[in-house]
């Protein structure tokens, strides 16, 4: 009888590159656990947006994995009580995963290894998700990197293994697996209404559909991606946040594939600084554990930003109700300023389209995300963590590091930020990234119309006053 092997998945929801799951496999007898773990001490339950995806993803997951002769296994409860539980269960003599980087996320799985040893189980695990291990990139004088230039330098002059291959696909299923229980049964679909009608128009989770968008963005986009990027109209982005969120791709995969594109123009260069940057957020988090809710730059804890009340991920009555589709025309009265930048009612334009793609997909383009943010932050004057919050519910990409540490770059409150006082005009920007107006009127066709709302604030006032908080604080 082969020896039962589990392999634990987390953000790792592919076959191929998952270094797990090939140890797991290696001797046959493999088993895949996923555990849906919101109870351990820290770890930040998922948005809404994302437990949609991880609900379709693990859908896509099993399906992949019996392919391969791997039983999938669907749990729920803190880790460091399920992954001993059903080792015991199954009688498993080993268990892998691959490695994250969060403070709360390191410490289940340092338990999990003080467990294993005491209980004659062998635990392992490896890496998977980042192109470098955060503790191995250290500046000169020993401390972590806190400009994104050097430390990128740093790492990209690193050699980055190959991508391993999927298990083989003839194991046999071990005996004596139990069920586990129904992904029906974790509710993580919205239901009464379904407002994720748009999400499922525009993503396909999966390993498959994360390959396929690999293989289309470097096969077009990616030779004129250092301007392509920038115009939300234009299908010049990859759009692979979410897969490599999920883990449906790899770093590795990515960057490899990306090599293969090199030296037609600088598009596959700058393309690589993306990923480069998302290798700096989690550099970030893996330092600073309380990226989300605290100010890397501590001058800024006295920032006289407002905390609207019910701020925070609370889906405003105005969106309630709507099956993926922003409302549009005027404003009601009474509707506040943060309830108004969610729906995408705040009387300017390009702030509205971005808020109401992601009502609409759970994704925004980047360059508006900028916008978006930094109207939030500096023209209506509310914390970074407010709009963070709301990101975070609403984006099916949303990850613990890229998030916060994109939202505290805009603040000026970050590691290697924009300068508090560039503050991003959505006129200027709309008239550079945006000038035939064609992503606004996709996502705001009442733009032009008498219903369309009047700005919530000047831009050049509440410019103002933004300096004068920030004066305040120097």
């Amino acid at each position: 009888m082969p020896v039962v092997s589990i392999a634990w998945l987390r953000d790792d929801l592919r076959t191929a590159d998952n270094p797990a799951l090939l140890a797991a496999a290696q001797d046959g007898g493999a088993v895949a656990l996923y555990i849906l773990d919101e109870e351990s001490p820290g770890i930040r339950p998922l948005g809404a947006a994302a437990k949609w995806w991880l609900h379709h993803a693990l859908k896509t997951l099993r399906h992949d994995l019996e392919a391969l002769g791997i039983p999938l296994v669907l749990l729920r409860g803190p880790a460091v009580d399920v992954v001993p539980a059903f080792t015991q269960e199954v009688d498993a003599e080993r268990v892998f995963w691959n490695r994250r980087y969060g403070g709360p996320e390191r410490k289940v799985d340092t338990a999990i290894k003080e467990w294993a040893a005491g209980a004659d189980v062998q635990a392992e695990s490896f890496q998977a998700s980042l192109l470098h291990e955060p503790w191995t990139v250290r500046t000169g004088g020993g401390g972590p990197y806190r400009v994104f230039t050097p430390f990128w330098r740093t790492v990209s002059a690193m050699d980055f293994r190959a991508p391993f291959p999927a298990p083989d696909k003839d194991a046999a299923p071990p005996d004596g697996i139990p069920a586990g229980e129904h992904l029906q049964d974790w509710n993580l679909l919205p239901l009464n209404p379904d407002w994720a009608t748009g999400l499922a128009e525009a993503w396909t989770p999966g390993e498959e559909a994360g390959l396929s968008a690999l293989s289309d963005f470097l096969a077009g986009p990616v030779q004129d991606y250092d301007d392509g990027r920038d115009r939300p109209a234009k299908p010049g982005t990859s759009r692979l946040s979410p897969y490599l969120r999920w883990g449906h791709v790899s770093p590795f995969q990515v960057w490899h594939a990306l090599s293969r594109v090199r030296g037609n123009g600088p598009g596959p260069d700058v393309f690589g600084t993306e990923i480069g940057w998302r290798e700096f957020c989690w550099h970030q988090l893996f330092h600073n554990p309380d990226l989300a809710t605290k100010n890397l730059r501590p001058a800024f804890d006295g920032f006289p930003w407002e905390h609207p009340k019910g701020s925070g991920p609370q889906t405003p009555a105005i969106l309630r109700g709507r099956a993926g589709q922003a409302p549009s025309g005027s404003r009601p009265d009474g509707l506040d300023s943060l309830d108004a930048w969610k729906a995408g009612l705040t009387g300017i334009p390009l702030v509205d389209a971005g808020q109401r793609q992601l009502w609409s997909i759970g994704w925004m383009h980047n360059r508006v995300r900028m916008v978006a943010a930094s109207f939030l932050i500096k023209n209506l004057g509310i914390h970074w963590r407010v709009g963070e919050e709301w990101f975070w519910e609403t984006l099916v990409d949303a990850d613990p590091a890229s998030n916060p540490a994109n939202w505290q770059w805009v603040a000026g409150s970050g590691a290697d930020a924009t300068p508090f006082f560039r503050i991003f005009n959505p006129q200027t920007q709309a008239k550079r990234f945006d000038p035939k107006g064609e992503y606004v009127a996709h996502w705001v066709p009442d733009a032009l119309t008498p219903a369309y709302p009047e700005p919530l604030v000047d831009l050049l006032e509440s410019r103002r006053h933004a300096l004068e908080a920030y004066e305040s604080i120097r």
